[in-house]
Order: structure tokens, then sequence, then C-alpha cells
């Protein structure tokens, strides 16, 4: 079986708290990139294996995310073993999710091959367990998310049709965990929804990404990159995630 797990990026961000378990609070709008996305293949075979290819990802292939999104399943329905390849295009470390995207593709492909019966509540507590905002990957349209990313809210009518989107990915690899050692949680003056009901021009200065000041004090080149595509005539330009790829939006007659 073939699937394109495609990207994400992050519009807004904002760390409103800590939770006990260790995890954080957030708000932030998850929006699919589809034009961005890499190349899985789930198929029946006589062992379990994994073959990658594309941009490197760090660790060994059987602590892959799609290796894990495999053992969750097979834990519960004793699969078979099954043969993945993955090509990987969504640059890692970047804040596109493209591993998330690959483990939530991996739980899908699965569910199909093997004729599992997941109803959509099923797919998302498993996708859950796999990381935060896996479970945004099970969907293909805007959505607000808060709680540790998990909790989504379709956003309908929040639409990026009318801009080009330009994503740029330089090769600094910004760790999540410290990502978050470099910020203080705090209650954002208007929550994230409000912010963005305002027309996409209105938002630069006010839809921010938390993460920004730190991972910038630690790499500078990410805040030229943001303020080099305003210069290009971009409308609004943000990192995503915790970094370290940089988008804009820029009006398609630009």
């Amino acid at each position: 079986m073939l699937l394109f797990p495609s990207a994400k990026i992050n519009i807004g961000l904002h760390v409103t708290a800590k939770r006990p378990d260790g995890f954080h609070e957030i708000e932030t709008l998850f929006y699919p990139v589809a034009s961005l996305h890499d190349v899985l293949e789930v198929t029946p075979s006589d062992r379990l294996a994994i073959r990658l290819s594309g941009l490197p990802v760090a660790g060994a292939p059987e602590d892959n995310l799609c290796m894990k999104a495999y053992r969750l399943l097979q834990a519960r329905f004793d699969l078979p073993p099954v043969a993945i390849y993955l090509h990987k295009a969504i640059p890692p470390g970047a804040g596109l999710g493209g591993g998330s995207s690959d483990a939530t593709a991996t739980l899908l492909a699965l569910n199909e091959l093997f004729s599992l019966q997941l109803s959509a509540g099923q797919l998302f507590h498993y996708a859950v367990q796999l990381g935060s905002d896996c479970a945004f990957f099970l969907h293909r349209e805007p959505m607000l998310a808060t709680g540790r990313g998990e909790v989504l809210t379709p956003l309908p009518s929040l639409h990026l049709q009318p801009f080009r989107i330009v994503i740029e990915t330089p090769p600094v690899f910004s760790s999540t965990a410290e990502a978050y050692a470099g910020i203080t949680p705090r209650t954002p003056s208007l929550p994230l929804a409000s912010l963005l009901a305002q027309p996409a021009g209105q938002w630069k200065g006010t839809v921010v990404n938390d993460f920004e000041a730190s991972v910038f004090a630690r790499f500078p080149l990410l805040a030229q990159i943001k303020q080099r595509l305003y210069d290009d005539g971009a409308i609004y330009a943000a990192m995503s995630g915790s970094g370290s790829a940089i988008f804009g939006l820029f009006n398609v007659t630009n």
C-alpha cells in the first residue's frame, strides 16, 4: 500500500502552561501542506523490515516512528510482518511534522492492509500514543490544536488558497526539548482563534510563535530568513513549530 504523508505548518503557537505530566499546554493552528510530502509503502513480508531513502533521519531505523506505529498495532492485533519503505522529503527537525505524519500514515496503511476496521476514535487513540501532533494527520483540514496538541477543533473558514506558501528549510536542527527549555509559559491576552479571525494581512506582529525568541537567539540565520521573506513581499512569515522551518504567505500575484 502506497501513501504520501504530508507536512504541516503551525500558524501561531502559544505555550500557555506546564502540565503535571511533563508536557505543556499549547494553542496553535495546524495547517496541512500537501505539496510537501514523504512517500510511504507498506507491504506484507516474511519478516519485519524498514528501508529509508531521501533525507537522512537521525537514530536507528528500528526506532523510527513508523516501526513504533507497527509495534503498537501488532501488540493489539498480532499482525504478521511487513516491509516498510519510507522516502523522506520532509526535513526532520524542522517543525513540519514529518515523523508524526509518517507514523499516522503507517497506522492508516496497516488498518487498510489488514482490514482492522478501526474507527476514527480508535485511530485517534493509537495516534496520540505515538506523538502529540499525530492525531492531526488523520485529517486534511486546518485544525486549532489545544491540550498538548491532541485536542483538535476544525477551522473550516480558515483557508490559505488565496496565498502561495513558501517554506524555507535551512540546514539547522532545532531540538524541541531545547526550544521548550527556552520559554516561560504564559496566558496570551487574546486566544489564538480570535487573532486568526482577522485577515491574514493583519497577522504580522499579532499571530506569534512563542518559540521564535529563544530559537532565533540560538540560530540567528532563522531570523534573517524570516526578514528576507518579508522583504520579498510576504504578508506574513513565521517559524513552524519549534523550528527550524520558516514559511511565508505571499499573494499569488507576487
